[in-house]
């Protein structure tokens, strides 16, 4: 029995790769709450999640009781589940449904075209158990969807997630929600030029659009995040700014905006939002890694065509591992975001404008321009190409003096203050008090 044209090896290997990483993204973004709460813990002294298990209060689990708190994200879920779904008066109740629903779907669609895996080799030919089909096999891509402009697709689809925003601060009828969804719009259109010249500057290098040549080209040169650090760190920035990620969360900031865009919403319709933005996280790192940092390839410095992690190996084995790999760097990559987060102070939202439109966008239109030349003259390898970014960050930083400087937002002087004391007066900053600096709990408070 013949099986129809399109069924090929290629397609089931997709279907299996988007039902895998789908419920893989869905489990890691719920655990992604539980290590942005850990982490914060840890920065601010404090213990965090750690009592919540999985003994589900029966006491013949009670040995799954604690489990270092790993139960949290499933009693969030189930929190969210159970909550009031409530809707403010005047909302447009059509647009206030589907708007999370409309953030949520682009970032799980968005890693379809991530090689995780790299290539598989499958027999000749593949027989289908119970059905009877024999498809033909070869070679084939463990991704979600193997196509030839796969970048583009990318970044087309992290785009779609703006008009979920938009929606959700219009419709809920609420000034605080519009303002942030005006501010996640403004953001977002600022931030996609710098990081589309990014990417242009990788495919100038590259000069394919297709994710497996990316990595071929890093394995045979050298990551490029050596050949274009400051297109690797603009790019970074620019997903924390697409992700709404401290410090460019201005669209949902609390002392402003109480929470931006999703200040009406509770129960599940809430819970897509910061799903969305941890799926972002996820997909972002995976594009960065794609770009920079050579994808589920290292420089162990013996790398053959019959190593695990090269390109050419295709057995079962040698995709497990480039798996492993390429998530761990995904990994380390939303931890990392999670430390910026906890580290860094929000920016205000006219200097988030700023850096975007006055820094990012025309050093990223020079570092193009820049990669165009060094690829007509043939200079491409890494070392080349950083010390021509070298002698580019000498420049902007010689020239940054040189530029007009906002007038506005100035500190205001504010006589008797402690930056600006009156004649004579001496600034102390430090407690007077004995007792205001005495950290002994067990010995009691010092005499006054």
């Amino acid at each position: 029995m013949m099986p129809p044209g399109f069924l090929t090896a290629q397609l089931l290997v997709n279907i299996a790769v988007i039902l895998a990483v789908v419920h893989l993204l869905l489990v890691l973004a719920g655990y992604s709450t539980y290590g942005e709460r850990k982490i914060s813990a840890y920065i601010q002294d404090r213990i965090g999640p750690n009592r919540v298990g999985f003994d589900l209060g029966l006491p013949f689990l009670k040995f799954l009781r604690g489990m270092f708190g790993l139960g949290q994200p499933a009693a969030d879920g189930l929190k969210f589940m159970l909550k009031e779904d409530y809707m403010p008066r005047g909302a447009d109740r059509t647009l206030f449904t589907l708007a999370p629903i409309i953030v949520v779907i682009p970032a799980l669609i968005g890693f379809a075209i991530i090689p995780w895996g790299g290539t598989l080799s499958l027999p000749e030919t593949i027989r289908l158990p119970l059905i009877g089909w024999q498809i033909p096999g070869g070679d084939v891509v463990v991704a979600g969807a193997n196509i030839n402009i796969g970048i583009v697709y990318l970044l087309a689809v992290a785009s779609v997630s703006i008009y979920g925003i938009t929606l959700a601060g219009w419709s809920s009828n609420n000034k605080y929600a519009f303002l942030g969804a005006l501010r996640s719009s403004a953001q977002m259109i600022s931030y996609e030029i710098p990081m589309g010249l990014s990417i242009l500057t990788v495919l100038l290098m590259v000069g394919s659009l297709m994710p497996e040549k990316i990595i071929e080209y890093q394995v045979a040169n050298g990551w490029l995040v050596l050949a274009h650090p400051l297109a690797a760190v603009i790019f970074f920035i620019c997903i924390l700014a697409e992700c709404n990620r401290t410090p460019f969360d201005n669209a949902e900031c609390e002392q402003e905006l109480v929470a931006g865009f999703h200040t009406e919403y509770s129960s599940m319709r809430y819970a897509l939002f910061p799903l969305s933005e941890y799926i972002h996280m996820v997909v972002s790192s995976a594009f960065f890694s794609l770009l920079f940092l050579g994808g589920y390839h290292l420089p162990l410095g013996f790398i053959s065509a019959d190593h695990l992690l090269h390109p050419e190996n295709t057995t079962i084995l040698a995709v497990i591992l480039k798996f492993h790999v390429f998530f761990g760097k995904v990994v380390g990559l939303v931890l990392f975001m999670m430390l910026v987060r906890w580290t860094i102070p929000r920016l205000k939202f006219d200097q988030v404008m700023q850096v975007g439109w006055q820094a990012f966008i025309p050093i990223s239109l020079i570092i193009v321009v820049l990669t165009a030349v060094m690829v007509h003259l043939d200079l491409t390898t890494w070392p080349a190409m950083l010390a021509a970014n070298g002698v580019l960050i000498v420049l902007v930083l010689a020239v940054l003096p040189l530029m007009p400087r906002a007038t506005s937002n100035k500190k205001v002087r504010l006589a008797g203050s402690r930056f600006y004391p009156l004649a004579g007066e001496r600034v102390r900053t430090t407690p007077a008090d004995p007792r205001a600096i005495e950290d002994r709990p067990v010995q009691g408070t010092a005499a006054v």
